[in-house]
């Protein structure tokens, strides 16, 4: 009988963490808006699914992790100021007993930059997490290429 639970623990744990790791709520696209001969705006676009939400870039302090962009370096481009996100929903969230900004179903983050010398594509990546009212993803890296043609 003791056998018979161990077996049962194990293929329940097995089988919780197989669930836990193919939600994937947020799918990312990018695209490039050009503003002038060497100014563009880099856009992620986040589609959200359903009753999931994606956190802003600013969050309080002991709260989920915020929505992160890291654009590789690279001398044939700057940054112009931070990334912008849209507005957002703001709520009292009560699993972080705080304040927090939030999206739902999709929303873009813009970043502009100045063209120094010819490139054909930017790379970076995007840090986030993302919650539903029973679970959260745990914190996910996804590398993201903008193409500037």
């Amino acid at each position: 009988m003791k056998k018979l639970y161990i077996l049962f623990l194990v293929v329940s744990l097995t089988t919780t963490v197989i669930q836990a790791q193919m939600v994937n709520p947020v799918k990312w696209s990018t695209s490039v808006k050009k503003i002038s001969d060497t100014d563009y705006e880099l856009i992620a676009t986040a589609t959200i699914d359903s009753g999931w939400h994606l956190y802003s870039q600013t969050v309080p302090e002991d709260g989920p992790i915020p929505t992160t962009f890291i654009f590789n370096s690279n001398s044939s481009y700057v940054k112009k100021g931070n990334t912008k996100e849209e507005k957002g929903i703001t709520v009292q969230d009560a699993v972080f007993n705080m304040e927090i900004k939030y999206f739902e179903k999709k929303t873009s983050f813009k970043q502009r930059i100045k063209v120094l010398k010819p490139i054909k594509k930017i790379t970076g990546e995007v840090e986030f997490m993302a919650c539903d009212d029973r679970q959260c993803t745990p914190p996910t890296t996804i590398d993201l290429e903008f193409s500037l043609n």
